[in-house]
């Protein structure tokens, strides 16, 4: 099975954004595939922002994308466009950084008028970093994400979209696993 990483840009150590990556990765362990969550607020950031490679955690984060079939991506929306901490950390990975990648865009925000964040601002650093194939992102409202007393949850009308563009990055990279598969077999 391929291997996923879901890498998240929010500064925020209760976000928004990290619950609804985890129901990303929740529906794609049901899915089978094997994943990973890599918080880029977790980095250290004087590296990070001195764009210090060879650093061990640095160093480390950049082997699990370069290791994963498939990323996703997720990011607050501020002030129209994905956060500077998620930048930071694109910037560090090389030209080709995302070549042979499937990858799944995810932008969280308080109003839809930020909609088109995906497909203006996130989606050609993407296609920029060789990613093979982005499919469809998806934008969740913040009041979609409920907080309370039990576990952050979704509400079932955002859940039901997110799960569709889950579901489309699932096949997605499976068609890429075959297609690696059939062209791994043709050469032999």
């Amino acid at each position: 099975m391929p291997k996923l990483l879901a890498l998240t840009g929010s500064p925020s150590l209760h976000s928004r954004t990290d619950v609804v990556a985890d129901h990303v990765l929740r529906r794609l362990n049901h899915a089978g595939f094997e994943t990973a969550q890599l918080a880029v607020r977790d980095l250290p950031a004087a590296d990070l922002l001195a764009a210090r490679r060879g650093e061990p955690e640095i160093r480390r984060a950049l082997e699990a994308v370069a290791e994963a079939d498939g990323i996703v991506i997720a990011t607050p929306v501020y002030k129209a466009s994905y956060t500077g901490l998620l930048k930071a950390f694109l910037d560090l990975l090389p030209q080709d950084g995302l070549a042979g990648k499937t990858v799944f865009p995810l932008a969280t925000g308080g109003s839809l008028a930020h909609v088109l964040t995906i497909d203006y601002a996130l989606r050609p650093v993407l296609a920029a970093l060789g990613a093979r194939h982005v499919t469809a992102g998806r934008f969740v409202l913040d009041s979609s994400v409920e907080r309370g007393a039990g576990p952050d949850r979704l509400r079932p009308e955002a859940e039901l979209d997110l799960y569709q563009a889950v579901d489309e990055f699932a096949e997605a990279l499976r068609a890429a696993q075959a297609a690696a598969l059939a062209t791994l077999a043709t050469a032999h």
